[in-house]
C-alpha cells in the first residue's frame, strides 16, 4: 500500500534516535588546558520473531535505537563554555525484500547498511543559559520519546509501515504514542534551570509542503520542563509545541497550511517504581509513521498517548507499555502497541533485553494488521 512504500522510502532518513546516549559520560580521550574531547557509542542486535496475520519472520536486526558512535568537545574560555557534538548512526540490518528491476525481474536488496549524521552542533553556555547551533533532534515530543521505557528495547514493527522487512530501526512507540522529533537545522536557546523549571525555544529550518511552496518564517518549536523531588518521590512534567506556516500554490489559488502541535507528559518515581503518562495533538503534520517533518493539509489531525510503568529490582527492570495514535488522513486510522519488556543489567556497559509487542492497526474501521513480535537482544554501550 502507499503508506508502506512511502515509509520504506523515508526510512534511511529516520535512523537516528539515541538521545539516551547523551546521558552517558563516555570515554575521555583528551583533558588538558580546560579542553576536553570524549567519545561514546552503542551497539545492539536482536533476534526477532514476528507473526503478522500468519506471515512469520525470523530476523536479526537492531532495535529501536540504531548503532552509533559520537564525539564530544568542550572548552572553557573565560565566562563561556564552548561545546560541540557529532554523532554517526549506523544500520546493521540486512534487507531481503525482493523488488522488480527495470526488466520486471525480481532482485534482492541485499545488505542495506547505512550511515547517517543526525547530530552535528555547537553550544555556548554561560550564566544566562545555552545557545545551540546546528542539527539536533526537535523539541516537539522530545521528552515524550526520551522518556519511553522501550528506548533501549524494540517496540512496534507494523508491517503496514514496512517495518518487518525494512532495513532500518523498529519504531519503539513512534506512531503508537508520539511523533518522531526529526533532527532539524536549528538555533535553540535553553534557559538556566530555576526552581525546577527550564525553557527551550528555537527556530528551525521549515519543512516544505510542496516543491514550490513558500515559507516566509521558520518553524518554531519549544518545550518547558519541570522537575522536583519530595522526600523519596521524584516528579517531572513537560509541555511542548510547534508552529509552522507554508503557502502551497494550488492552481490559481494559494493554500495556506498552518501546522501546529502540543505535546505533554509527566513522570513520577516512587523508589524503584516509575510511572509515565504522555500525549500529543497535532494538525497539518505527517500521519504516515508519525513523522513530524512532513507538512500536510490541516485536515489531517493526529493525537496519541502513551501509558507506561516500570519496576527495578536488583539488576532487573520490568516495563509495561501501552501506546496509541489515531487520526484522519482521507480515512480514519488507529495504531496501537502493547508491550512488556525485561532489561537485565550485566554491568554498566552491557544490558540484556527480552520483549514482547502486540501491534494492531485499523484503517477505515477495518482491521488491517495484527502483529505479534518477540525480540531477544543485547545492548553494549560505552
Amino acid at each position: 500500500m502507499n503508506n508502506k512504500k512511502l515509509t520504506i522510502k523515508l526510512l534511511p532518513a529516520m535512523i537516528a534516535l539515541g538521545m539516551a546516549a547523551q546521558a552517558q559520560a563516555g570515554i575521555t580521550l583528551y583533558d588538558k588546558d580546560d579542553t576536553t574531547f570524549s567519545t561514546d557509542g552503542m551497539i545492539n542486535a536482536f533476534y526477532v520473531q514476528s507473526d503478522n496475520d500468519g506471515r512469520t519472520q525470523s530476523r536479526v536486526k537492531m532495535g529501536f535505537l540504531p548503532n552509533w558512535i559520537g564525539f564530544n568537545f568542550g572548552k572553557q574560555t573565560g565566562d563561556l563554555k564552548l561545546g560541540a557534538r557529532s554523532s554517526f548512526w549506523v544500520s546493521i540490518n540486512d534487507s531481503d525484500v525482493v523488488r522488480a528491476n527495470n526488466q520486471g525481474r525480481g532482485e534482492s536488496l541485499g545488505t542495506d547498511t547505512g550511515i547517517d549524521v543526525r547530530q552535528f552542533y555547537g553550544t555556548v553556555d554561560a550564566d544566562w543559559g545555552q545557545v545551540l547551533i546546528g542539527k539536533d533532534f526537535g523539541l516537539f515530543n522530545r521528552t515524550n520519546i526520551m522518556s519511553d521505557e522501550l528506548l533501549l528495547g524494540y517496540g512496534q514493527t507494523s508491517d503496514t509501515l514496512g517495518l518487518i522487512d525494512g532495513g532500518n530501526v523498529s519504531f519503539g512507540n513512534i506512531g503508537s504514542g508520539y511523533t518522531y522529533p526529526f533532527p532539524k537545522a536549528q538555533i535553540t536557546y535553553r534557559s538556566p534551570t530555576k526552581n525546577g523549571f527550564q525553557l527551550a525555544v528555537g527556530i528551525f529550518d521549515p519543512s516544505k509542503s510542496d516543491t514550490d511552496s513558500s515559507e516566509e518564517t521558520p518553524r518554531f518549536e519549544g518545550e518547558l520542563t519541570y522537575a522536583t523531588n519530595f522526600d523519596n518521590v521524584a516528579v517531572k512534567g513537560w509541555l511542548g509545541g510547534l508552529y509552522q506556516s507554508s503557502d502551497d500554490p494550488d492552481g490559481t489559488d494559494v493554500n495556506s497550511i498552518d501546522s501546529t502541535g502540543v505535546s505533554y507528559g509527566a513522570n513520577v518515581k516512587f523508589g524503584d517504581l516509575s510511572l509515565t503518562a504522555s500525549g500529543f495533538q497535532s494538525e497539518g503534520i505527517g500521519s504516515i509513521a508519525s513523522i513530524d517533518n512532513l507538512v500536510v493539509d490541516e485536515s489531517v489531525e493526529l493525537e496519541g498517548y502513551l501509558l507506561q510503568g516500570s519496576y527495578t529490582f536488583g539488576p532487573n527492570r520490568v516495563a509495561l507499555s501501552y501506546g496509541e495514535n489515531e487520526g484522519q488522513n482521507g480515512a480514519d486510522f488507529n495504531y496501537e502497541n502493547t508491550a512488556v519488556a525485561w532489561f537485565y543489567t550485566v554491568n554498566s556497559n552491557l544490558k540484556l533485553v527480552a520483549e514482547y509487542d502486540k501491534t494492531e492497526v485499523t484503517l477505515a474501521s477495518v482491521e488491517a494488521e495484527e502483529n505479534d513480535t518477540v525480540a531477544l537482544g543485547a545492548v553494549l554501550t560505552w
